[in-house]
């Protein structure tokens, strides 16, 4: 690889790389794609050592107690957050055992089972959740999410539209809608819905980084790498740009991935 390629591959931000894999080679990861700003060493290193510690505390507290729902939980979320991800799924199988109707407890178990690409399951268990009577915005979120990882992108559509109902102009939401709307191949839509979202107080650094993305898939690179620079730095915001504009140019021009309106063609998109 060309020393110039590493570097910007190594300077863009994980994330920002792991969401236009989404785009452009299919669904990799579970959850809604997000893209956030770049992580340097000392806030990784500090960030490793916390989630150790944090590993070894619930996973005390859990083993002193497994019927614990709680523990159970943090303990998951801990092993997610290092990678474990058929761990944390075993775990949270056991608590929705020992506790069938705890809601905390199926979210977050069905929020596993899509980590680990079980999505018709994570579905199944997210449904049971909460009930059409008590709906939980963040809920109908995960399963649009899931949705939209098996390309069930309608269908998602109207979880994103029921969560806003209950949660209106939710950012996080907003941001997954928008999502959505670009694998649907409507890029301006998704821009329109992203720059809603990016207006709300609450929004956070990632929702303007995935305007940014959707920019940039668009051709707007300059104006993607201001976006971006809103949140990182000018020289991680112009890596992700660069990365972005390298992999359009190494599928083809990049204008071969849209439709006339603008809208992304997918490759290979489960």
């Amino acid at each position: 690889m060309p020393l110039k390629s590493h570097r910007t591959r190594s300077l863009a931000s994980a994330a920002f790389v792991t969401a236009f894999a989404l785009f452009l080679g299919g669904c990799q990861t579970a959850g809604s794609p997000t893209v956030t700003g770049s992580i340097n060493p000392s806030t990784s290193a500090q960030a490793g050592s916390d989630l150790r510690r944090d590993a070894a505390f619930w996973a005390e507290r859990y083993n002193k107690n497994p019927q614990d729902p709680e523990a159970a939980i943090r303990y998951a979320q801990a092993l997610r957050a290092s990678g474990q991800r058929s761990q944390a799924a075993a775990v949270l199988e056991q608590a929705s055992i020992n506790s069938p109707k705890n809601s905390a407890v199926l979210g977050a178990y069905g929020r596993a089972l899509a980590d680990i690409g079980n999505y018709q399951q994570a579905l199944e268990v997210l449904g049971r959740a909460h009930t059409p009577d008590q709906p939980d915005w963040r809920l109908l979120s995960a399963q649009g999410a899931v949705l939209d990882q098996m390309g069930r992108h309608e269908e998602a559509q109207r979880h994103y539209s029921a969560a806003l109902k209950i949660a209106p102009d939710e950012a996080s939401v907003l941001s997954n809608l928008a999502l959505s709307y670009a694998l649907s191949k409507n890029l301006p839509k998704a821009e329109a819905t992203l720059r809603r979202a990016s207006g709300r107080r609450d929004a956070e650094p990632r929702v303007r980084q995935n305007l940014a993305l959707i920019v940039g898939l668009q051709g707007r690179f300059a104006e993607a790498e201001t976006i971006a620079r809103g949140d990182l730095s000018p020289e991680e915001a112009a890596a992700n740009v660069a990365y972005l504009q390298q992999m359009l140019a190494q599928q083809g021009d990049w204008k071969k991935l849209r439709s006339p309106h603008g809208a992304l063609k997918q490759a290979g998109r489960s």
